[in-house]
């Protein structure tokens, strides 16, 4: 996988965009490599099984980026909520504008736009009261900045994020409203939803330059390789939670997770020494004690350890 700011490098080879879309809505049963194979995902289908025996909602899926063979397809077409994951696509959105130039990068945004929004983020602790919108994006990507988020949002249109999304061809997935501090009966009900199936496809799309052209594609790829958050899935992959951007020890990563009660979703792109995967992970669970959101994580970071497994 190339260096993830570098303009220009694919992380693997480009294939028509369609054909890569259509695939994701063809219907396939869920699997994983054969019990003879060196590599498999026996693990994450125990682990994952265990909590959805206990009531939990799991979606997953795995893309290899060389071959587009589906690895895993686990109730990879529902769509649930995905809390943060679903600000990339508002990072889309704001990478072509800037692309198209109806956004200057360096035009500033700020934060007293929009209402005070508490938890993610560090633009809210700041003493600066305005940010370039491509610092803004940043945030986005290094903290997922809920501050960051809205005031962005407010400058760029959930109008326009709902219309990127329905020309990328996503049925499924959905930034629905801006960050709220607490959700009302006239809110939409969460932040974001997504399908596995549709996020594994949109990270890759992202790793091959495809979603909108290479330059906003890379764009996105870079702001989302600043992010710190490597608690869920990639809790696996042995990575520096604050200095990841560049390949360590054969492997590089560009992910984006999301957290919310009853709520645990990751998706990215995995590079390792020989092979690239795109993957996407949901839980929706009771989320009534420690040990119940424990061992919801356990199981994230096993599904992470068979992923690092088979890129290696």
């Amino acid at each position: 996988m190339a260096r993830p700011c570098r303009e220009g490098d694919d992380l693997v080879d480009a294939t028509p965009l369609r054909q890569r879309r259509d695939r994701t809505r063809a219907e396939h049963a869920p699997r994983h490599r054969a019990p003879g194979d060196v590599e498999n995902f026996a693990r994450s289908f125990g682990a994952l099984g265990d909590i959805a025996y206990q009531g939990a909602q799991v979606s997953a899926s795995v893309i290899d980026l060389d071959n587009s063979r589906n690895l895993v397809a686990i109730d990879d077409r529902i769509a649930l909520p995905t809390a943060s994951v679903g600000k990339v696509l508002l990072l889309i959105e704001v990478s072509a504008q800037l692309s198209d130039g109806s956004l200057q990068p360096f035009a500033t945004v700020d934060k007293h736009a929009v209402g005070p929004v508490g938890d993610s983020g560090v633009w809210q602790h700041l003493q600066v009261p305005a940010l370039p919108v491509l610092d803004a994006a940043s945030l986005v990507g290094a903290t997922s900045d809920n501050l960051a988020t809205n005031v962005l949002l407010e400058h760029v249109g959930l109008e326009a994020v709902r219309r990127r999304t329905d020309a990328l061809g996503l049925a499924r997935t959905a930034l629905l409203d801006l960050v709220r501090d607490s959700r009302g009966p006239d809110d939409a009900p969460q932040l974001s939803i997504g399908s596995a199936a549709e996020l594994s496809w949109l990270f890759a799309a992202l790793a091959r330059g495809q979603i909108i052209d290479a330059v906003t594609s890379n764009r996105v790829i870079g702001w989302l390789s600043l992010n710190t958050d490597l608690s869920l899935v990639a809790s696996a992959f042995g990575l520096d939670p604050l200095a990841h951007r560049a390949t360590d020890h054969g492997t590089l990563l560009i992910n984006k997770t999301g957290t919310d009660v009853g709520v645990r979703s990751e998706a990215g792109v995995l590079r390792g020494t020989r092979a690239g995967v795109s993957y996407a992970l949901t839980v929706q669970f009771d989320d009534a004690s420690l040990p119940a959101r424990l061992q919801v994580l356990d199981a994230m970071r096993s599904f992470g350890t068979d992923l690092l497994e088979y890129v290696h």
